[in-house]
């Protein structure tokens, strides 16, 4: 029994001594080297935005310029659009400035208002976008400010003034949506007002030249009137395609020069089983590589996809309590949704197969109340304009993140090297 005792002994005493040693503290711990290393060290914590880090004190305040106009006392207004051009030049159209209850911290976001204000958006004239009386809501916003750029620290480095009164008219509330066509070597802006029933194109310095629809008129009339139209995407010949909207319930084609074409699209003939090529608020659109046409039927909740001449091609779900406000197809021909139901960011694939999601609903950084537009700039940061919460969040890639979780590069006329 004494040589069996011993001979366990010495066993044990051959054992590793870290088997036998005390834990070392987390913060001792000796890190994993190479590539990857932070991600497989990282302990605790969730993916609460996804593959991204929140850059905080984006954008900076503005400051006041040479018009007078001083913004004590005011701050963000609704951001209906937010467009990468590069990560130097970040497009935003907000719907004007919004002004601050005495006491609250300068810039403070109408999302963080404590007691809140409601959100940012609406109408700031006691009429709804059909011109209906509505209740007043006692704040007004003024129109300052609601086309400007920033750079990559989201200081203003532009700004286009002499449209402000552009937006400024009874049963609007200012832009909806801002973008440029990747095609185009001119880089046109494009700018949406849906209560005013209008599309406005711009040159590069601001030079309005053309307008589609009639300010102020609502109706379904080719090119002459639209009924609160939201979004445009265009072929590589500049043939471009309208979402109009949430009245017009068609998708209206034009060729590069404004000529109406054709649209296509109805309201549900039974709304409790809307059908294809019926729509409830088309909210969103965007063109795949093949020329297929993906249209965000927001109020039904779902995808419908066309061929380029207004064919039915596909139809699926994004979700029981999804409104798809805005959606992008990145370069690898995968589609991103901006989800004003769930305030998420969802990915899928061209068939509709679901693939991966992250955001959650709130007023806090990194929160979403109505994310409305979605860019990406060249260096992968991701950009979300809110109308509710009133601001333009930004996120940079997590180092090491998973590429397959970071939304991808969007399609845009390529950088001058020059």
């Amino acid at each position: 029994m004494r040589t069996r005792h011993w001979m366990v002994l010495i066993a044990l005493a051959a054992l590793p001594v870290a088997r036998c040693a005390a834990p070392t503290p987390a913060s001792q711990a000796p890190m994993a080297a190479g590539p990857g290393a932070a991600a497989s060290s990282e302990r605790g914590g969730q993916e609460e935005f996804g593959p991204y880090e929140l850059v905080d004190d984006w954008p900076k305040p503005l400051t006041d310029g040479p018009d007078g106009v001083t913004h004590a006392g005011w701050t963000w207004g609704s951001m209906g659009g937010v467009y990468a051009e590069t990560p130097d030049r970040i497009w935003i159209a907000q719907r004007g400035e919004l002004p601050l209850p005495p006491g609250s911290a300068p810039w403070t976001p109408y999302g963080l208002l404590s007691p809140t204000r409601g959100n940012a958006t609406g109408n700031d004239d006691g009429l709804s976008a059909t011109c209906e009386p509505v209740a007043a809501r006692g704040w007004e916003r003024r129109y300052h400010h609601v086309i400007f750029v920033v750079d990559r620290e989201g200081r203003q480095v532009q700004s286009w003034p002499q449209h402000d009164a552009l937006f400024d008219a009874p049963c609007g509330r200012g832009p909806h949506k801002i973008k440029m066509n990747p095609y185009d070597p001119d880089k046109h802006v494009w700018i949406f007002d849906d209560q005013l029933h209008v599309i406005h194109k711009f040159t590069y310095d601001g030079q309005l030249v053309m307008t589609l629809g009639t300010k102020g008129q609502r109706g379904r009339d080719a090119g002459r009137l639209f009924d609160r139209p939201t979004d445009i995407a265009w072929l590589p010949d500049g043939t471009f395609f309208i979402s109009d909207g949430y009245g017009g319930t068609r998708v209206a084609k034009f060729d590069k020069g404004g000529t109406f074409i054709k649209d296509w699209g109805a309201a549900p003939v039974d709304a409790s089983k809307p059908g294809p090529n019926e729509w409830n608020t088309v909210h969103s659109i965007a063109i795949s590589d093949d020329r297929r046409l993906f249209v965000v039927d927001r109020g039904h909740r779902r995808m419908q996809v066309f061929d380029e001449n207004g064919t039915f091609l596909d139809m699926w779900s994004t979700g029981l309590r999804s409104q798809p406000y805005a959606h992008i197809i990145t370069r690898d021909q995968m589609i991103w949704v901006a989800d004003g139901g769930t305030n998420r960011i969802l990915k899928y694939d061209l068939d509709g197969k679901y693939l991966y999601g992250w955001g959650a609903p709130g007023g806090l950084a990194g929160e979403f109340r109505g994310p409305h537009q979605i860019t990406t700039d060249q260096d992968g940061n991701l950009y979300l304009a809110e109308v509710f919460n009133g601001r333009v969040q930004k996120f940079r890639p997590k180092p090491h993140a998973d590429p397959a979780k970071l939304v991808g590069q969007e399609l845009r006329f390529p950088v001058s090297t020059s």
